[in-house]
């Protein structure tokens, strides 16, 4: 039988301070400890895509990946992290028939997309 990977096993970037942004994920996106344990993330739907060298999708030309993390109820986490004084973007375009969007900068300027799944 052909092996084949079976999820995301680890998400690993630089920092300038990697203990104020795990902290800030923490506080902000709920990732529980995320310096110092393995955090146990619910089961659902995962896309893998590399988007062409030349897309401004992600902001900055500079910028190599993005993060687009699940959410329940996009609304309401664009409620709280507007409460938090955290800038959320939202566009149309964004929007498709795979759900909704939105996107947040974390405190080192990295893009995090939000995706509400069309089907739940």
């Amino acid at each position: 039988m052909k092996q084949k990977v079976t999820g995301i096993g680890g998400v690993f970037f630089r920092a300038r301070d990697p203990k104020a942004l795990a902290a800030w994920y923490e506080e902000h996106l709920g990732i529980d400890d995320m310096a110092k344990s393995v955090w146990r993330q619910e089961a659902g739907d995962t896309i893998f895509g590399p988007f062409a060298e030349t897309t401004s999708y992600f902001g900055r030309p500079e910028q190599q990946w993005m993060i687009n993390f699940r959410v329940d109820d996009l609304d309401a986490m664009i409620s709280q992290l507007k409460g938090s004084g955290i800038t959320v973007e939202t566009r149309a375009e964004w929007d498709s028939e795979v759900g909704r969007f939105a996107r947040i900068h974390d405190p080192e300027g990295n893009p995090v997309e939000l995706w509400e799944p069309a089907h739940k």
